[in-house]
């Protein structure tokens, strides 16, 4: 797992860089002594404030920055480079008393065990193929093992309408959402699926706000 936090902080150069080794697992040098190929295959999580002051959306305080500002602080992230996360989640600050109050939270064992389910569903999935996971469907297997039905399809057609999804982003929807079914543990992907899939493109809708 690799770890960025304030992932606009760092410079666009190295940002990018990650688009080869996030798509593919591996990352090419090339120097003048030949070019070399390493696996590189891992998670990436990555953090980062909704706009440079961090204030953007707050009930709390007042947004310092200007639409010019946050667009230049959201802009370091290529729409290539966000095709490539499967899972963009905007959070919104926590009251104290959430933060303090015992009760109603779902324990780590519950979530563990539906976890646990799903990758066994996967892997009975995948039997006879090199594939570990939803995540390593390859595109050309999508359709195969991410079938939408008529009505999640409208709804997927709807929002690449509205938000100008690529090739790639419809892809990663379709098993964010493949994956979401697996976890309430139901064959097929359903509009529901779809839907909750295409929330957690939230950095898209961010930058597209600016």
């Amino acid at each position: 797992m690799l770890f960025l936090d304030e992932l606009p902080e760092f410079s666009r150069s190295a940002i990018e860089v990650m688009r080869q080794p996030i798509e593919e697992g591996t990352v090419t040098i090339a120097r003048a002594a030949g070019t070399f190929c390493y696996p590189a295959r891992f998670q990436l999580v990555a953090s980062m404030n909704p706009c440079p002051c961090g204030y953007r959306g707050a009930r709390s305080n007042e947004c310092r920055c200007d639409d010019n500002a946050i667009s230049k602080y959201v802009g370091k992230l290529s729409g290539p480079l966000l095709d490539r996360i499967d899972i963009q989640i905007e959070i919104a600050r926590v009251p104290f008393d959430d933060m303090v109050r015992h009760d109603g939270a779902e324990s780590s064992v519950t979530i563990r065990a539906r976890v646990l389910a799903a990758r066994e569903l996967q892997r009975e999935r995948f039997v006879g193929l090199s594939i570990a996971s939803n995540a390593e469907i390859p595109a050309s297997l999508t359709r195969r093992f991410c079938t939408l039905d008529d009505a999640a399809m409208r709804l997927l057609a709807h929002a690449a309408a509205k938000r100008q999804f690529s090739a790639r982003a419809l892809d990663r929807i379709a098993r964010v959402a493949r994956t979401i079914a697996d976890l309430a543990a139901l064959p097929n992907i359903r509009c529901e699926h779809v839907a909750e899939a295409i929330q957690y493109r939230s950095l898209e809708r961010l930058g597209a706000a600016a």
